[in-house]
């Protein structure tokens, strides 16, 4: 389809002579995303009108009695900044609202802000060097305080600073400056134009902290602030108890900006347990009303749904379950620090450790045996939206092509099985969480590797402790304190900016930033680092898509990651629960104001 072809579509659905489902419908057809689709509309001024997805109508604030939900990877602190996993961002979510989020058609959907910025309303320069925000007014924070222009500024003072060591970071680093135009108008402008001009102060990396409560620990004292573990937000429930590793109480907050809302008067986020049992307690015993992240097999799920008690809700994402190279030597300490982007692995660094690897993971035996309609198998890191999809990319499953490989590149068996080179055995620890499919996919990968004369062995961290915030915790993700790791990565974005920079030189984690920074795997290479800041700022679409597939394809040609599969979103609900609209790009409680249980 050219470029005149769509101009007409979209002038079609602008005149009212044909519908925005029509359009999507099109473009789907074409071979491009709803989110992608939709964006495309919002960029002509066609943004979708929000209202909730169900048409419930509440008279009233409250009444529902208590929402139960199970996050079987307990929150560790409530910092949206300093959430390094999805159960960190989600505590958080609870209590902290961002300027806007996205929804399941990556439309931009006002939460704090008074609308969507457009260009047609003069607040979105046309070459996305500048934005202006709106502000909701009459929005208050849960100690009654008024949220207006100087908390969003604060924000990205706060973020902006090194010494804080946010983990958002990247998403503001852009920002050259914000103007407060009055008391409930910030504009902020860019450093160069910004195709993604809605990834500051909005989604998960978006949640606005109140400067009164948070102002004093700015810098090197942000890891002293009591806010990091009660939280003061404007969100639809306020804070009662958090006990870290355990749970969140909150209750309806009396005086939320949507009126009659919430739903539910008090709320709570238990953490613990394993995906299993978080399964079973909604949909065989009823005991919580909803269960996060339903990493459980398949078969396993599709038996407990005939109790007719709960539901498993499927959507789609852009996250890969994905295997990381470490590129730096976990097992020598410089200047106290393991793990260091001084040193190089002593085995990885051979690019034909590397490809062998990436030849000994049977992607299909992991979607076909644990994962089902839970994902698809994928040779790309970088999935979605379409429009991002590399056709350059093969996965490939042979044992026989990985051996001959390590002998050409001089790696011999010894006595044991094991290959050796120049006095190192090729043997490492594959660490990943705790759960039954990544321990089944754990073995899967060991015993092909175990055939190419490859020993790995396998390490499981508690989830809790291994997606935890926590930087004086060396078992963590970030630290990577082993030669090969296995998690999922969310893209909480329809836009894959933040997504692509966490393998960028800038962002390597290191004891310098608490190890908040997103490159873990400490992958270095100029020409990525080149790629990624062009299309940072490249507003040709077609382009900017070439840029970002030419940084997929440098990660899976260089074997940075081993991508196993392209996940869908997985969760389990009471039957009666309502209102989640669920999202691949934004947190799961992105609307919980409008959860409900039906009559």
């Amino acid at each position: 389809m050219d470029e005149h072809t769509l101009r007409e579509l979209i002038a079609e659905v602008k005149a009212g002579r044909s519908s925005r489902r029509r359009f999507i419908q099109t473009m789907v057809g074409v071979g491009l995303t709803a989110p992608l689709a939709a964006q495309m509309l919002a960029s002509a001024g066609l943004a979708q009108a929000q209202t909730p997805a169900a048409t419930f109508t509440p008279t009233r604030r409250g009444g529902g009695g208590q929402l139960r939900t199970l996050w079987w990877q307990a929150p560790t602190l409530l910092n949206p900044h300093f959430a390094n996993g999805t159960k960190d961002q989600d505590a958080a979510r609870v209590f902290y609202e961002p300027l806007a989020g996205f929804d399941p058609d990556g439309n931009v959907v006002p939460i704090l802000a008074a609308e969507v910025p457009s260009v047609a309303a003069g607040t979105l320069a046309k070459d996305l060097t500048w934005v202006t925000w709106r502000l909701k007014r009459g929005v208050t924070w849960h100690d009654g305080k008024p949220f207006t222009a100087e908390d969003v500024v604060f924000n990205w003072e706060y973020v902006a600073d090194p010494a804080t060591a946010a983990v958002t970071s990247g998403s503001y680093r852009e920002i050259e400056r914000i103007d407060t135009l009055d008391s409930h108008t910030v504009k902020v402008t860019f450093k160069t134009p910004q195709p993604f001009w809605s990834d500051a102060f909005c989604g998960n990396r978006g949640m606005i902290l109140p400067k009164h409560v948070f102002g004093p620990y700015k810098g090197a004292k942000s890891r002293e602030a009591p806010g990091n573990l009660k939280a003061v937000g404007t969100g639809p429930y306020r804070f009662v108890d958090f006990k870290p590793g355990d749970v969140v109480r909150a209750e309806l907050n009396p005086g939320y900006h949507v009126p009659h809302r919430p739903f539910f008067d008090t709320m709570e986020m238990k953490g613990g347990g394993d995906a299993v049992s978080a399964a079973r307690a909604v949909l065989q015993t009823g005991e919580f009303d909803y269960a996060w992240n339903m990493q459980v097999e398949d078969d396993i799920l599709k038996r407990m749904e005939q109790g007719g008690k709960g539901r498993v809700n499927i959507w789609p994402t852009g996250n890969p379950e994905h295997i990381q190279c470490n590129f730096s030597d976990p097992w020598t300490e410089v200047d106290g620090e393991r793990a260091s982007a001084k040193t190089s692995h002593p085995l990885l660094s051979d690019p034909a450790v590397r490809q062998a690897l990436n030849l000994l993971v049977d992607r299909a035996a992991v979607q076909e045996e644990i994962y089902g309609r839970q994902g698809q198998t994928s040779a790309n890191f970088l999935n979605a939206p379409s429009r991002f999809y590399s056709k350059n990319t093969r996965w490939e499953f042979n044992v026989d092509k990985a051996n001959q490989i390590l002998e050409a590149a001089g790696w011999k068996r010894g006595g044991d099985g094991i290959r050796a080179k120049d006095g190192k055995k090729l043997k490492m620890v594959y660490q990943t969480s705790i759960n039954a499919p990544r321990q089944k996919n754990q073995q899967i990968v060991k015993q092909a590797a175990a055939r190419a004369g490859i020993d790995l062995e396998l390490k499981s961290v508690v989830a809790s402790v291994f997606f935890s915030s926590d930087p004086a915790n060396p078992d963590t993700f970030p630290h990577f304190y082993a030669d090969l790791q296995m998690y999922n990565t969310t893209m909480t974005a329809p836009d894959p900016q933040y997504f692509m920079n966490q393998f960028c030189s800038w962002e390597i984690a290191s004891k310098a930033n608490k190890w908040q920074g997103r490159n873990v795997t400490r992958f270095r290479n100029d020409e990525y680092d080149r790629v990624y800041k062009a299309a940072d700022s490249e507003l040709d679409p077609v382009k900017r898509a070439a840029l970002f597939i030419r940084m997929n394809d440098i990660l899976i040609q260089n074997v940075v990651v081993i991508p196993v599969l392209w996940r869908n979103g997985v969760s389990a609900s009471a039957t009666r629960l309502r209102g989640m609209d669920l999202t691949g790009w934004d947190s799961t409680f992105w609307r919980l104001a409008h959860w409900h249980r039906e009559a």
